[in-house]
This record gives structure tokens, sequence and C-alpha cells, in this order.
């Protein structure tokens, strides 16, 4: 086993960020992928013109891949925010006004996972209120997601990177997740093991692989320390992918690292071609 025997789909917001959005798609397929997944890519506007949209989508599949994971609007990512949904006021109503239409650009491409990023504490705010609007909102998001027969992803970040972001551990988010499937009978919000966020929170990884696997959606890697390629850091990921597999995840493995000073392109000469 190792990575020859993943599917890896890379993350066009993080990675081909020097060409213009609708570029990235057809710069993907052209250095071998068949997958990729996006942030929210209109950070200021939870609801683009539709000729936005289409673009988008035409762009994608003129490329031939296909979109394989999707972010609901999460405010400015990269930035300060770490999400909408658990945030009062009017970043929480953005979110909600999000919701079918990132469902429905998912539903045109056939995209099955939608990443719903939990959101900052608010100076001020009671954390037990902002987490009562979070599972509301999680709720809708599950419900959209269900519709178009989609799975509705929770995320642990990083606590030395997202300081006033809740969800900073494993447990954490699948505790979130459990909540979800609680409120909506659906049993479609899985975790989003991202092995970067959470070997820099310092969680024992094959320890987090074993126990929370089968309730896992999607997997993110980048190495650590510095959120580069695979080999650039540390982490054993070929070991900690193998022990995936093992543990039953066949799904996608996006690739959400930064290429460094070169270009996306050059950035994938760890990956067996």
């Amino acid at each position: 086993m190792g990575f020859a025997d993943q599917r890896f789909n890379v993350n066009l917001s993080i990675l081909f960020t020097e060409l213009p959005l609708l570029e990235r798609p057809a710069a993907a397929a052209a250095a071998g992928f068949t997958a990729v997944e996006l942030w929210w890519p209109w950070v200021d506007s939870p609801t683009p013109e539709q000729s936005e949209l289409d673009a988008l989508r035409r762009a994608i599949e003129e490329a031939g891949v296909r979109l394989t994971g999707l972010n609901f609007y999460a405010g400015r990512l990269p930035g300060p925010d770490r999400g909408a949904l658990s945030v009062p006021g009017e970043e929480s109503e953005r979110f909600r006004a999000n919701i079918d239409v990132a469902a429905g650009f998912a539903a045109s491409l056939g995209c099955g996972a939608l990443n719903a990023l939990y959101g900052n504490r608010v100076e001020g705010v009671d954390p037990a209120e902002q987490d009562a609007l979070a599972l509301e909102n999680l709720v809708l998001a599950a419900r959209a997601a269900d519709r178009i027969g989609a799975v509705l992803l929770v995320e642990a970040l990083n606590a030395p990177e997202s300081p006033r972001y809740p969800l900073v551990s494993a447990p954490a988010a699948v505790e979130v997740v459990d909540r979800v499937n609680e409120a909506t009978g659906l049993g479609n919000a899985r975790f989003l093991m991202d092995l970067y966020h959470l070997a820099m929170n310092g969680e024992d990884l094959p320890a987090v692989i074993e126990r929370y696997t089968a309730r896992t959606g999607h997997v993110q890697i980048a190495d650590n320390p510095g959120r580069g390629a695979p080999g650039t850091g540390s982490l054993p990921l070929e070991d900690l992918l193998d022990r995936l597999r093992k543990a039953g995840y066949d799904g996608w493995i996006g690739l959400e690292y930064k290429p460094g000073d070169r270009p996306s392109a050059e950035a994938f000469g760890w990956l067996p071609r």
C-alpha cells in the first residue's frame, strides 16, 4: 500500500491560486488530477450572480474534472474568519442565504460533500448561545445536503492558527457531528479529518484514525510543520493513509497544502505518476 493506492483530489483554493479561479480546474487536469475541491470561492458574497456560478460550473465541466467537495460560505477565508454559522447577526444570516445556493451548485456538478466551518467565538457572546445557533444552522445545512444526496462535513481546525475557533480537536468536532445527526435523524453529518490540523493540535493521529474513521466523510492532508507538500515536514503521511485505508476509509484524500515558492504544477513531485 502507500500513496499509489489512494484517490487524491486537489483543493483549488490553496493550490493553483497563482491562476484566475476559472483557469484552475484545467490546470489541475493538466497536472493529472480527475477531481477537485473548493472553499466557497466568492468570499464577499454568499449569493453570487447566477452568471458567476455558471462560469465556474462550465470551467469545471470543460476541464473534465469532478467537483468532490465544496465549502459553504465561511466569511473571509483565507483571512480572519473561520466560518459564519455560529456568528450571531449578519454573518449567520449570510450563511443561511448561502445554503441553497451552495447546495444547488454542488448538485449541478454531482458534488457529494459540503463542508460547514463552525465559526469563531465572538467576544461578549455566550458560547452556549453560539452553539445553539450553530446547531440550528447545521441542521438546515444537513437537510439541504441530504436533498442532493450529499454529506455534511464538520471540521476540526488547529488552535495555534485559529485561536478563537472552538472545534480544535477530533472529539470536539465529532461531538457536533453526533448532535447534528441526532437532531435531524438523517445520519448524513460526518467528520472532516484534516491530518494537518490534528497534528498541529498535538493529537495522537493513529488513535484518531482508529477511533473516528467510521464517522469520517472526507480526509485532507498537508505536512507539518509548514503546511507544505508531503515530505516537506515530519508527518508520516504515507503510513497514516495506509492506516486509514485499513480502517475502512476509501474516499478521496484532499490535497490542501501550500505549494511554497514554486508554481503549483511543480508541487506534486511526491505523487506516484
